[in-house]
């Protein structure tokens, strides 16, 4: 799922991703997804990933069926 700009990047709110076998963990999943949307190439540095409604570290596992949310720093008042 892609929140606030990412959405608008990339022109949807959410995809279902086939991941390979290398793909085992968020940081994993982060350079994966860079490198199949190139659009995302350098702006996931400061985007919260987040596993099943929760925030996840780069080391944590990612399984078939979670549901990832990408949410990117938003300013508002």
């Amino acid at each position: 799922m892609y929140f606030a700009g990412l959405r608008d990047l990339m022109a949807r709110g959410e995809e279902t991703l086939e991941l390979p076998s290398t793909v085992r963990n968020v940081g994993e999943l982060a350079r994966h997804l860079e490198r199949v949307h190139p659009e995302l190439g350098g702006r996931l540095a400061g985007v919260r990933l987040a596993v099943n409604e929760s925030f996840a570290t780069a080391n944590e596992s990612v399984r078939d069926g979670d549901v990832v949310a990408l949410i990117p720093p938003v300013a508002g008042g």
